[in-house]
């Protein structure tokens, strides 16, 4: 018989635990950066996945049950979270710090709130009203100031690495959405969704490998950071955060999951030897400010996103 985690069970709104899981996140690049410069972003993601599997064996076969229980729509978003938001976009991630420098693809996840409400509207149902791209359109601005030292001259190299750190973002925006939109839906467990998150990420993760070429075969002295990437922002890090995704509307959670950015800048700048020239500081400024506005907004009687409650297909 196998035991799941039940302490998220109770009442009232879990965006602190939101926000917690998502600062755990902002751990992941003093790991993932220095293994970065010894592995390819493929061989770093696919051992991830590996050992948190592993480590989630025990609780693979309700997973599966839950799984198979789902309705046809709800196992395409589970697959969509775990090939999509889990594998791909991590090693979008991992290549874009590779390329840029380790502060700018950190602070471009602040435009996750953004996709994430566009994503909201779009399968959630929750209505966006006009005042919504008074927030988004200078954010946008700002993702750009941000993404380049030199927003007038931008090389190949940096605009590769911010499109692949935009489009991680976009993954994880969707992998939000998808994430409350499966837990709406189906009677899977925030447990039930963080194993089968990292289980079908898994081959998916493989695919990445086999079709990059990386090794497979890691050292004995890069096996004890991997461990530590996998466990702490990876299988802690959402063993909080779908709990707290469970009780909290799409809009709020993706505001709480800017403590990764926040987290990660700071660590960036402090222990990393980020920098970022004056432009750079601006778009910070211009982001944070809008999506920190966007997210009082939400909080006042008129928001600009107007939620509705998730149906479960079928029902």
């Amino acid at each position: 018989m196998t035991v799941r985690p039940t302490w998220w069970r109770g009442s009232g709104d879990l965006t602190w635990l939101v926000a917690l899981g998502a600062a755990l996140w902002g751990t992941d690049a003093l790991l993932r950066t220095p293994l970065a410069g010894a592995l390819p972003a493929s061989s770093i993601v696919f051992w991830e996945h590996l050992i948190i599997v592993v480590v989630l064996l025990p609780w693979l076969p309700r997973a599966w049950r839950a799984f198979r229980a789902m309705h046809p729509r709800a196992r395409a978003a589970m697959v969509v979270i775990g090939a999509g938001s889990s594998a791909l976009a991590t090693v979008l991630f991992t290549l874009a710090l590779m390329l840029g420098d380790p502060i700018t693809p950190l602070v471009l996840q602040k435009i996750q709130p953004l996709v994430a409400a566009l994503g909201a509207a779009w399968l959630l149902g929750e209505r966006l009203r006009r005042g919504y791209w008074a927030y988004a359109v200078p954010a946008l601005i700002g993702a750009w100031l941000l993404a380049f030292a030199d927003p007038l001259d931008v090389g190949v190299r940096a605009l590769t690495a911010a499109l692949l750190a935009a489009a991680a973002a976009v993954l994880w925006a969707a992998g939000t959405v998808l994430g409350r939109y499966v837990g709406a839906a189906s009677a899977a467990s925030p447990w039930e969704i963080t194993v089968l998150r990292f289980a079908i990420g898994l081959p998916a993760a493989l695919v990445v490998l086999l079709v990059d070429g990386g090794p497979i075969a890691v050292t004995a002295g890069q096996l004890p950071p991997l461990v530590a990437l996998a466990l702490v922002p990876g299988l802690l890090g959402l063993a909080l955060y779908y709990p707290g995704l469970r009780r909290t509307p799409a809009a709020r959670a993706t505001l709480a999951e800017l403590a990764f950015p926040v987290t990660a800048t700071v660590l960036g700048v402090t222990l990393l030897g980020g920098t970022l020239t004056a432009t750079q500081v601006v778009g910070l400024v211009v982001v944070a400010v809008s999506v920190t506005a966007l997210g009082l907004r939400e909080r006042s009687r008129r928001p600009v996103v107007a939620a509705v409650g998730v149906r479960a297909p079928g029902r």
